[in-house]
């Protein structure tokens, strides 16, 4: 961890310098003001101590500057002429502690392992919070955002069952989380089943538990995900890659609310609102008959439409804003600042994957730019458009072997296209028009991961 000393007095320096060494800290000090906020320019430390008399100015105007640009390091002010209204306003502005000299080193060790810890549960709990903001809130003022809105208003207080339509990276999954928590069912678990992430002979025995012995491995009785749900909501995700066996079984449980954990003939009641989503066409799936009519008509009692960015590009500046903040916390940086021609750029971008690929393209922005100001000419290079224009002309052009030049297209193609569905094989299949089959033996071929 490092600490920052600012005080223009040398021995105090040397001495606390010696001291917090000893003890694993990365100390760095400087006599006055101005170089220590100079320092602070280039690097964040844990911990500042610092003087409220120096010769550039006056330490208590120094701690309110830093807490208006890094509120969240904890500063440890320390004098040799104090009196009580001193230390009463700086603790008012965000002081830590404050400590007169001359120094008691063992209170010292003392006081910065204090701060440091309180810094690094405050850092947690920031986290903790950005978290929970990014999980419940929506982000976008667009017309289309304020419909969406008023809907979940309209229809979370009910039971009613509700399929959310929308492509990879709209936010399906953010929809039903503020549903559930606009429901009289707020308090209760909502419990998330992806049937797209799980191997197919799986599926039953997460969704409904099993008995001990049911199958080999099954070494204790387990819950499934409708018990773990019951009194709150079972969000299905990806409710088109569900197989008809279980598509049948689901069926059941919302007509009747009873279910059979796999290897049990006991029947069990269950209580929990049914939200569903999907980026398929069910009414296509219908017709070819890929998922059950009835289920379909039972779960769409409330469509809800999940847009894509390309609807709502005016949000996109609120969305930047938004996952600049929580990836600075997130990253322990400094918040950087799209300016016009910055976010401008970043509207011009098609962002096939919605709002998830446009998160993955800021987080590419906060690991490898290293400016805090930020114009287009500085993301350039590290948006998608830019590096497939860069090398569009070149692939065309370039005149060699037939075979090895369709292998290439075929690796770019489907490697674009697996990353637009998060690596989801059967979605990647579906969308392309292929059998899912035939698709995984061409990224094996390939060597594609």
């Amino acid at each position: 961890m490092k600490i920052f000393i600012i005080d223009d007095e040398t021995n105090i320096r040397l001495s606390l310098s010696n001291i917090l060494e000893d003890e694993g800290y990365e100390v760095e000090s400087f006599a006055n003001i101005q170089s220590g906020l100079t320092a602070l320019e280039d690097s964040d430390p844990d911990l500042i101590l610092l003087d409220v008399i120096l010769p550039d100015g006056n330490g208590i105007q120094a701690l309110e500057e830093i807490k208006k640009s890094l509120p969240h390091i904890p500063i440890i002010m320390i004098s040799g002429n104090s009196n009580i209204s001193s230390a009463v306003k700086a603790i008012k502005l965000g002081a830590f502690d404050f400590l007169e000299k001359p120094l008691s080193l063992p209170k010292i060790k003392i006081t910065v392992k204090k701060a440091l810890d309180f810094h690094a549960i405050t850092l947690k709990l920031m986290r903790l919070q950005a978290d929970s903001e990014r999980a419940w809130r929506m982000i976008g003022q667009s017309p289309v955002m304020h419909e969406l809105n008023a809907l979940i208003n309209k229809v979370a207080p009910s039971n009613a069952k509700i399929l959310i339509y929308g492509e990879s990276g709209t936010g399906k999954e953010l929809i039903a989380r503020l549903i559930h928590t606009r429901s009289s069912r707020k308090d209760k678990t909502f419990v998330k089943f992806n049937s797209a992430a799980i191997p197919r002979e799986l599926v039953e025995s997460e969704l409904f538990g099993f008995e001990k012995g049911a199958f080999t491995g099954a070494i204790a009785r387990k819950k499934g995900k409708l018990e773990e749900a019951d009194g709150g909501t079972l969000f299905l995700d990806e409710i088109g890659d569900m197989e008809l066996a279980s598509q049948a079984k689901i069926l059941r449980v919302i007509q009747e609310g009873e279910f059979e954990r796999v290897g049990s003939n006991q029947t069990h009641r269950i209580d929990a609102r049914i939200i569903a989503a999907t980026n398929q066409n069910l009414p296509e799936m219908v017709q070819k008959g890929s998922f059950r009519e009835d289920l379909y008509y039972r779960l769409n009692v409330v469509p809800i439409q999940s847009p894509p960015l390309r609807e709502r590009t005016s949000d996109i500046p609120l969305l930047i804003n938004h996952f600049a903040y929580a990836l600075a916390l997130e990253l322990g940086t400094r918040i950087k600042v799209f300016g016009p021609s910055a976010l401008q750029k970043m509207q011009q971008q098609s962002y096939p994957g919605n709002v998830r690929e446009l998160k993955n393209i800021m987080e590419r922005i906060y690991l490898l730019c290293d400016k805090e100001m930020l114009e287009a000419e500085d993301i350039q290079p590290l948006l998608p458009d830019s590096a497939l224009n860069q090398n569009e002309a070149n692939f065309w052009d370039e005149t060699v072997n037939y075979q090895d030049k369709k292998r290439e297209f075929e690796i770019r193609y489907l490697s674009r296209q697996l990353e637009r569905f998060s690596g989801n094989i059967s979605q990647t299949a579906t969308a392309l028009g292929l059998q899912q089959g035939n698709l995984s033996r061409k990224i094996s071929e390939l060597g594609l991961k």
